[in-house]
């Protein structure tokens, strides 16, 4: 972006009130920027050394303000001023003294600051208003005109619910030591684009990443204090905005071209197959309570934005454990959601949203509403509506907190059951054949009495937030030190077993056993009907060393460590995403039968079905699935109905390994073994066919997957 002459103020002209933000046109630039409560507006431009033209915004119409400044280019840095009532007790925080953020800026310069120039109160005492001027502390906005980019995606691949296979990552993590990625784009858009780290992900055969926050963020104030920072990015500070963090260009000394890498990164994302999810944090921002920061909302038009106390408008309402929450009730809040999901859509080219804590998102009230105005405005929009929306079904402080299986049709969920589940069933607790069956073949009893697909469940057993598949089976407890919170941060219901020793061993027993269990919740997880989603380096055995809670460890503990793969792992999770792949019995886009999972063709170990007492025994922990390929699960896009070869899944989670009578299945079945978890590498190549009444030893803690080719 080239520098700019700042204009001087009486070069400032009546502008529009549309769109909210930063707009160049022929004129100039137009600025736009909606606040109820200001009495005025103050549009603050700065130049190369930093010094600062103020410009008033005389015009205000349907509760914006807005000037246009000819001569304005991409480039310019810039602020608001607001200035207007202090009055807590109303809840509002108006001060002149603290430069804000454009919340629809495209882009952002420069770091915080921190210090008690940042705070919008003085003397620890949020009633009482500060005169330190926050302009040196805090960053710019930055004018970023919506140049031409020469995408080549027009033609991109869209991955159906059905075939989705998701891939949860950090950008900068995921290349910050790969080794075939120069070291100049390590850690950045242009990393994860580049065709080293993408080799990876084509060659595990997922279909989309879903990258942790990419909106900019600011580390909470105590981090740094710490060394640390907001590794994560989950302290959101500017909802159109790539974070400048993760850009090679803005490491060249070239500011606003965050903007355009992120672009690049994901059209060759996009040119390998794989679409881009984002996790978006419109829950909370990086202002936390009464006692926090003020970089932009709160010094704007604190009760349009934040939900406030109705009996006492100085402090906030927290249902996400950060201090505030966005008060989606409000017009203002509403437009800018919708406006920044819609821009990252059409301008940026992303698939689809995770929404963190999104119950949030549907408290008008105070409530969890499935009819909110959010979930209204997202079904009735032509571009959000057709992306894919994934919800983190759970939030905190609230009575009905935790609303799985409660979101409208559109939306996907988490599935934090699944998780639990499967995490209890592989470390041999007495979870329940028809808990596990439920799970398995896509959670029906919350989805199938509603009328929704097995697709609307996203089966996951590790993610970002949690142990890492490898300390899954290598720690009993969490091992947060290193966060400078005594351990005390961090869940400590994991569902984790060490397998006999707490964290590194050399015992060959223990190790085999660590690996045994980590085969089998991947081959549970990539067989289980649902939208399947891996944590990225779970595939390569990655550890976080036992800590859970890994939000402020930007470092060798959440980084990838390309040098130190398990390429076993890695070749078993290959081998399962292509079988998934290959086979739409895996892939089911509705239920067979009933809404119970127990109503599918199931078998005991002695090849008979289940009795109900077998259903109901909590410590049963062994079963196996018939999957007839010819019951036509789906029709193809051709309309054409899908036809499969037959399966049968044999789950054993005890301690010792179990024979299981072959059933009669199809006559003249001839089972041969696809998949053994025990024992990956065992060839199965000149055996005969199995038949029915044969039996199978299936391993400790372990799945057999067994074939029958559909005759011709």
């Amino acid at each position: 972006m080239s520098a700019v002459t700042t204009p001087q103020p009486t070069e400032a002209l009546p502008g529009s009130e549309f769109p909210l933000g930063a707009t160049v046109t022929d004129a100039g630039t137009n600025f736009a920027v909606a606040s109820e409560v200001a009495e005025g507006m103050t549009l603050c431009l700065f130049g190369q050394a930093g010094a600062e033209t103020q410009i008033p915004m005389r015009d205000y119409d349907a509760g914006v303000w807005h000037v246009l400044v000819p001569g304005v280019r991409s480039g310019q840095a810039y602020g608001y001023r607001a200035t207007g009532p202090w009055d807590p007790a109303r809840g509002i925080r108006c001060n002149p003294a603290k430069l804000l953020l454009d919340p629809y800026a495209r882009a952002f310069t420069g770091d915080v600051r921190f210090g008690p120039e940042v705070l919008g109160y003085a003397d620890g005492d949020p009633d009482v208003p500060s005169d330190a001027d926050s302009a040196a502390s805090v960053p710019r906005s930055l004018v970023v005109a919506e140049e031409s980019f020469p995408w080549q995606d027009r033609a991109r691949a869209k991955h159906t619910y059905a075939d989705t296979i998701i891939y949860e990552v950090h950008v900068k993590g995921f290349t910050m030591r790969h080794p075939e990625v120069p070291p100049e784009l390590r850690g950045t858009y242009a990393g994860l684009g580049h065709q080293a780290a993408i080799a990876h992900l084509i060659g595990l055969g997922i279909t989309a990443v879903e990258l942790l926050p990419v909106h900019q963020s600011i580390p909470e104030a105590f981090l740094p204090q710490r060394e640390l920072t907001n590794y994560w990015g989950y302290n959101t500070i500017g909802y159109f905005a790539p974070h400048q963090g993760y850009s090679a260009a803005v490491r060249a000394g070239r500011p606003g071209g965050q903007v355009a890498e992120f672009k690049a990164m994901v059209d060759a994302l996009h040119a390998a197959g794989i679409e881009v999810i984002l996790d978006v944090v419109f829950n909370h921002t990086a202002e936390s309570n009464e006692f926090g920061p003020t970089f932009c909302y709160r010094g704007l038009d604190n009760p349009a934005y934040y939900r406030l106390e109705e009996a006492d408008p100085r402090s906030y309402i927290d249902t996400t454990g950060c201090g505030n929450s966005l008060n989606v009730g409000d017009p203002v809040t509403l437009q800018l959601i919708m406006d920044s999901l819609r821009y990252w859509i059409t301008e940026m080219h992303v698939d689809g949203f995770r929404f963190d804590l999104a119950p949030a998102l549907a408290r008008q009230e105070g409530e969890f509403e499935a009819r909110s105005a959010f979930f209204d405005l997202v079904s009735q929009d032509p571009v959000v509506s057709r992306a894919k929306l994934v919800a983190e079904p759970w939030d905190v402080g609230q009575m009905d907190s935790y609303d799985l299986g409660r979101f409208p049709p559109v939306w996907r969920e988490w599935n934090g059951k699944y998780r639990d589940t499967m995490r209890d069933f592989w470390r041999s607790h007495p979870v329940g054949l028809r808990e596990f069956a439920t799970r398995f073949t896509g959670s029906a009893d919350m989805y199938g009495q509603g009328r929704r697909r097995p697709t609307a469940s996203v089966n996951l057993i590790t993610v970002h937030d949690g142990f890492t598949l490898r300390d899954l089976v290598s720690y009993d407890d969490k091992h947060n030190e290193a966060n400078g919170e005594n351990n005390n941060d961090g869940t400590s219901d994991n569902r984790s077993w060490n397998c006999g020793v707490e964290g590194p061993t050399d015992d060959p027993a223990v190790l085999a056993l660590r690996a045994r269990r980590s085969r089998a919740m991947l081959t549970t997880l990539l067989l289980s009907f649902g939208i399947p989603m891996l944590l990225g380096g779970d595939e390569m055995g990655r550890t976080q060393q036992g800590n859970n809670n890994a939000y402020c460890q930007d470092n060798e503990i959440t980084w990838l460590d390309w040098s130190a793969q398990d390429t076993g792992l890695l070749e078993f999770t290959r081998r399962l995403i292509a079988l998934r792949q290959a086979h739409p019995v895996f892939r089911r886009n509705r239920f067979l039968a009933g809404a119970q999972a127990s109503d599918l063709r199931w078998y005991t170990p002695a090849g008979n079905y289940p009795a109900d007492a077998d259903w109901s025994d909590p410590n049963a922990l062994a079963i196996a699935l018939y999957l007839d390929g010819s019951d036509a699960p789906d029709r193809a896009a051709d309309g054409t109905w899908l036809t499969d070869d037959d399966f049968l899944v044999l789950v054993n989670a005890w301690w010792e390994p179990l024979e299981f009578t072959l059933p009669d299945t199809r006559p003249q079945a001839g089972w041969q073994v696809e998949i053994d978890s025990y024992d990956p590498a065992q060839p199965d190549d000149g055996a005969a066919p199995r038949k029915a009444g044969d039996t199978v030893t299936v391993g400790p803690r372990s799945v057999v997957v067994l074939l029958n080719p559909l005759a011709p």
